[in-house]
């Protein structure tokens, strides 16, 4: 034994060395503070160890290493930019120095290798790549860049055009791909890596490879000519631009960088990669986004939580066909879950199928299953008229249009049919679960599970917790989320719940500006500038004005003192003139369909004219103003729910708006949104806008945080 660490060992075998990485105590290897510091006394001691010939790189887990440990990297957000540079330069110190060991490196990639991970095997001469392994470089997803020597060795490697797609959208590589543009020598069959590697060795030892040469173009700059370079960088400038947009950095500090220091050697260029690295690490987009990740890992760890709790669902059944029932018995089925699928309609039952159908469909096309399998998906959904073929499921879902008086009738013919441990559950947007259960003897076992349209789409499902709620239902009812491919949050019974409660304010901020003059295509504009993927107008015309209006009563209804207007809205105009939206064709714009098929929004005169009846004429808003206006209260009454226990962490609030309504995921969710801007600065605008109502005024709670300097996120 050469070394012996917490997270690597080194080795050697008649000549041969192995360094390989296990980290103890952990599932997969990771570059973390600890691996960084062994492996440069490692590779030191590999320079101090006679009779080396050769090097393999290699993993002692299912993965070779899946990148940097981003927790740690929130101990960096506010160390000066030229000691976070220089941290950076040192760790290139640590891949130079494993590049330049006097012998040949093979790394051995057995499983993911990425971000950190594959810039290690970069700094190899070879790489052998097992047919189940991918290799890539997310760190954009994070707003960051490769900056280990990512964007030197690559673009050497595989050309710059590649290397720049490889780098700006982060896409994780499959084994045939990265072969064939050369960022991995081999590929084989997980039992053969190693004897493959340990052959390019030999060749390399016998002299039938040139290890020295394939290492020197690494080291040297990009070997174009000046004018090929600039047609390179000026083509892929306008690429990237349209790619990223102008609210994710990341791809355009990195090919500015890699523009800088293409005609530089390694070392050289190692310092304009650290500065641009430090420069994009200190971007609001970089630290939200980071945010986002550790929030997205805190919440599954909570959800495994509830797996102790939980009971197996071995089926599943929903009640209520049509276009959500469909979405929901696909979704089902689509993860292996047999599901029934019961309507009292059998026009609604076909829909809901052919819903199934339509969306498996698209899947083959797009060759991501085979019509074989589309199949075994569809037999797992059984449609149904009768609700014995429901009596042996683990878990029903009611899904039957959004009245009261009619859930509460299915729920009890339910109770009456099931077994006395299926879970019963509801997906309902807005009516309370404690005025469901009055219908139930059993509430014990009866939540709510709010799916957002369209199902296979949208990550998010609120399980939502009852006063007679019992913790096994919740956690039966969580892994049952998971376990088709959603990301649960808990919430507990209020009018709303979360994602509407924190909603509506934002759509009657919208009703306010409208009130005041504000030009909905503005506003539109200015929200999607913002971040948004569409603005309110049109999310009102796509989620459909006729849900909406039934949801905004709910909610005034719940909340009289600042979700209660007091004059006639635009959309209460709209649906009372049958403008409906995307469905019928018009609502605040008219839709036409494009080439494709799909609607299409412009502005309509006639919308224009409806709403001139709401307002007292034409006023000018900044777009500033209007970003205000509709931010604030939405992010007040997110942490309102924070701080009523609705959702149980500012992490859970921030995921459940990202992943439900689309919150702009660079800025990290309204709670973080505010720690950027200021919780100060909150404070200062509710008073400017006091005269708009009890929606624009902060919590106490939040003036404390204000006073005592506190974060949500620290």
């Amino acid at each position: 034994m050469n070394y012996q660490g917490q997270a690597l060992t080194v080795t050697t075998d008649d000549g041969i060395a192995e360094l390989q990485f296990d980290l103890k105590g952990e599932s997969v290897n990771k570059f973390n503070s600890l691996t960084l510091g062994e492996l440069k006394e490692a590779v030191a001691e590999l320079y101090g160890t006679p009779g080396i010939s050769g090097l393999l790189l290699t993993s002692a887990k299912n993965v070779f290493v899946v990148g940097a440990d981003i927790t740690e990297f929130t101990n960096w957000f506010d160390v000066p930019s030229a000691e976070f540079a220089a941290h950076i330069v040192d760790i290139h110190g640590v891949f130079s120095a494993l590049e330049d060991l006097p012998f040949p490196t093979v790394a051995v990639i057995n499983g993911f290798a990425l971000g950190g991970g594959f810039e290690a095997t970069l700094a190899c001469d070879y790489r052998v790549m097992s047919t189940k392994a991918q290799v890539g470089l997310p760190e954009v997803k994070l707003g960051l860049f490769p900056g280990w020597g990512g964007t030197i060795r690559l673009p050497r490697l595989i050309g710059l055009d590649n290397a720049i797609e490889w780098i700006g959208l982060g896409r994780q590589q499959r084994p045939d791909d990265a072969l064939k543009i050369g960022a991995v020598d081999a590929v084989v069959e997980p039992a053969l890596l190693k004897d493959a590697a340990r052959g390019i060795l030999s060749l390399c030892l016998d002299g039938k490879l040139d290890y020295k040469n394939k290492r020197r173009e690494k080291l040297e700059p990009i070997r174009l000519n000046e004018v090929e370079r600039i047609m390179a960088f000026t083509t892929a400038e306008a690429y990237i631009a349209a790619k990223a947009g102008v609210h994710y950095p990341a791809p355009s500090i990195a090919l500015k960088a890699m523009k800088k220091h293409a005609a530089m050697p390694r070392d050289e260029a190692g310092e304009v990669e650290a500065a641009a690295f430090a420069e994009v690490f200190k971007t609001e987009a970089a630290r939200s986004l980071i945010g986002i990740f550790l929030n997205d890992q805190a919440l599954k760890r909570d959800a495994r939580k509830y797996a102790g709790q939980a009971r197996s669902i071995e089926s599943a059944a929903v009640v209520g066909a049509g276009i959500m029932g469909g979405g929901i018995a696909y979704q089902t089925a689509y993860k292996g879950i047999p599901i029934v699928m019961k309507d009292i309609d059998s026009d609604a039952v076909d829909l809901g199928l052919g819903e199934a159908s339509k969306l498996l469909a698209k899947r083959v096309e797009r060759g991501q299953i085979k019509p074989a399998q589309m199949g075994e998906v569809l037999n797992r959904i059984n449609p149904t008229l009768d609700y014995a073929d429901v009596r042996h499921a683990d878990i029903v879902v009611e899904a039957v249009v959004e009245n009261e008086s009619v859930k509460k009738t299915v729920l009890k013919e339910l109770e009456d049919i099931v077994g006395e441990g299926t879970i019963i559950a509801t997906n309902t947007s807005t009516i309370s679960i404690d005025k469901l259960a009055t219908s139930l003897t059993n509430k014990d076992r009866f939540c709510g599970m709010h799916f957002f349209n369209p199902v296979h789409v949208m990550p998010l499902v609120e399980v939502i917790r009852g006063t007679h709620t019992s913790e096994g239902t919740v956690a039966t009812t969580v892994e049952f989320a998971r376990s088709i491919g959603k990301n649960p949050i808990v919430v507990n019974d209020c009018p709303g719940f979360f994602v509407n409660r924190v909603l509506f304010p934002y759509l009657n901020a919208f009703e306010l500006l409208v009130r005041d003059g504000a030009d909905i295509i503005q506003i539109d504009r200015a929200m999607e500038n913002f971040g948004w993927p569409m603005g309110p107008a049109y999310l009102l015309d796509v989620v459909g004005i006729d849900t909406a209006h039934h949801a905004a009563a709910v909610l005034a209804q719940g909340y009289p003192d600042r979700m209660q207007l007091d004059f006639k809205t635009s959309a209460t105009l709209m649906y009372e003139s049958g403008r409906l939206g995307q469905k019928s064709g018009s609502g605040y714009y008219r839709y036409e369909q494009d080439r494709k098929g799909k609607p299409r929004k412009v502005a309509d005169d006639a919308a224009m004219e409806l709403l001139a009846q709401v307002g007292a004429g034409r006023n000018e808003f900044s777009d500033e103003e209007i970003v205000a206006r509709m931010m604030f209260p939405m992010c007040i009454e997110t942490v309102r729910c924070v701080e009523e226990n609705v959702v149980d962490s500012p992490a859970a609030a921030d995921m459940g708006l990202i992943w439900g309504v689309g919150f702009p995921p660079f800025r990290g969710g309204a709670l973080r949104y505010i720690d950027s801007i200021g919780i100060d600065s909150l404070c200062e605008l509710a008073d400017r806008y006091a005269s708009l109502g009890n929606a624009y005024q902060v919590t106490e709670g939040l003036r404390t945080m204000s006073a005592t300097g506190k974060k949500f996120f620290d």
